[in-house]
């Protein structure tokens, strides 16, 4: 009988897209090897021209384990090397890893269940943003706050059920063969653009609330505000493209930005007390959200979100706004049926 289970199991390809990630890549190539109650397994490592060691792990890895292996991925970007990485593994169910995320054990086993009980397409979880220095604690709390990321699932949690969107993903092989693979123009956002495809084609995307990753923000303050503006600018080129995924959460911080202006304006025209309803609710919402995780948490890094919380908005909301990519026109590879 058990025989019989593990021959009709789906074999099962973790993909990952590296590049100069030598402290990382070992642990999170371990962690997938490491899948518990998964029959059958194999890890593709796409390479975009490492050169801090990373090849030399994964080569050392894939001599020790015939399941793991390393390819090219000559572009170097993430969704170049996650399609690399498809096109060349063997599996019905596709996992994807970042070289610097570990997926816990029974991680997999979850996924294979969830996508045959929900009947989705893809399944995700959660991005556990995890922090150890102050101000990297700081950012992991407001990347799970309702006032930091509105009301999506794979940051702040929530019931199991169709979403939009989830953290990493994991795809049906038939899936990826109907709707392409991601699009390679695109920098950020070819995650939320690709599962949008998936949910265009009559298919489902499924969150898991017991699919959760541990994420390490960024840990200063200039280095979130480019993340974010990048986030704001790439989110603009997809919407523009498909204007019809968008959500309330993404024109949240824009909106804030022309409340502010028009509150501006009606500073200068005298009318104080219409001009301090955008900022005033705004101060009260930060400082209510401070107030409120430093107590939950007990954590006094978020005593620095009054700092963090702006920076990801009006990051994003510069982003979004001033929006300097010229599109290229998207670049969705096929993947061809086995």
């Amino acid at each position: 009988m058990e025989e019989a289970r593990s021959s009709s199991a789906p074999h099962v390809s973790v993909v990952m897209p590296v590049r100069n990630e030598v402290d990382s890549i070992g642990s999170a190539v371990a962690s997938a090897l490491d899948q518990a109650e998964v029959a059958s397994l194999e890890v593709v490592v796409a390479d975009g021209a490492s050169d801090d060691g990373t090849r030399a792990v994964v080569s050392a890895l894939a001599h020790d384990d015939p399941r793991v292996r390393l390819i090219n991925n000559p572009a170097g970007t993430t969704p170049a090397g996650l399609n690399a990485a498809i096109v060349e593994s063997r599996g019905d169910v596709i996992v994807r890893c970042d070289a610097h995320s570990d997926l816990p054990k029974h991680y997999v086993q979850v996924a294979l269940e969830a996508l045959e009980q929900s009947g989705a397409d893809v399944v995700g979880g959660r991005q556990n943003a995890v922090g150890r220095r102050f101000l990297q604690r700081a950012v992991a709390i407001a990347m799970t706050t309702p006032l930091g990321v509105g009301d999506a699932r794979f940051h702040i949690g929530g019931p199991a059920g169709p979403v939009d969107t989830v953290y990493l993903g994991v795809f049906r092989r038939s899936a990826l063969e109907r709707v392409g693979l991601f699009d390679e123009s695109l920098e950020r956002n070819q995650d939320y653009e690709l599962n949008h495809r998936v949910r265009q084609s009559g298919g489902s995307v499924f969150f898991e609330p017991r699919l959760s990753v541990d994420y390490s923000p960024r840990a200063s303050v200039g280095a979130l505000a480019s993340q974010y503006h990048q986030y704001g600018k790439w989110k603009r080129l997809v919407l523009g493209r498909s204007p019809e995924s968008l959500r309330w959460r993404q024109l949240a911080a824009p909106l804030l930005v022309v409340g502010l202006v028009i509150s501006m304006i009606l500073l200068g025209f005298g009318q104080r007390l219409a001009a301090t309803i955008v900022p005033g609710a705004y101060l009260l919402g930060i400082l209510g959200t401070t107030i409120l995780e430093a107590v939950r948490r007990r954590d006094v890094a978020a005593l620095a979100l009054p700092v963090i919380l702006p920076t990801m908005h009006f990051s994003w909301a510069l982003g979004f706004m001033a929006s300097d990519i010229d599109d290229p026109g998207p670049k969705i590879p096929r993947l061809e049926p086995r």
